[in-house]
């Protein structure tokens, strides 16, 4: 992960923390050490396509999802929100099953409950070059 170009950052440090731990955790393609960060009936949706709902579901969309790349790795640009919910500004860099490197702009939008797990994502990203 990479934070050298992080412009805003509107987390307190604790949340910030918890947040890169969270971000790592997609980075290493981790299901397991991810799946840690969700609440039970967490919701995950990616552009327009239908959420997907409970933890169990989205560590078994993403075991498989993970699989149609080679690697990923954040580029955080900005964070505004507060603790409870926030919306990343990102560059993710890929690495294609191919070996070619693409890099695709990204936002996601992450609400936490009281327990500091995350109860809904939503991201944003034209995912067409990464599969071209």
């Amino acid at each position: 992960m990479r934070t050298n170009q992080l412009r805003i950052n509107q987390l307190s440090s604790e949340t910030y923390n918890w947040y890169l731990g969270y971000l790592e955790a997609v980075d290493s393609g981790d299901v397991q050490a991810y799946s840690n960060f969700l609440a039970e009936d967490c919701v995950m949706q990616s552009n327009n396509n239908l959420p997907v709902q409970g933890k169990a579901a989205i560590a078994q969309f993403l075991a498989e999802y993970w699989k149609s790349f080679a690697s990923l790795e954040h580029d955080l640009l900005n964070i505004y929100g507060s603790d409870w919910a926030f919306v990343l500004e990102a560059l993710n860099h890929y690495k294609r099953n191919d070996g070619k490197s693409v890099t695709l702009r990204a936002v996601a939008f992450t609400d936490r409950n009281q327990a500091g797990l995350v109860t809904s994502v939503r991201f944003y990203t034209d995912v067409a070059p990464l599969f071209a």
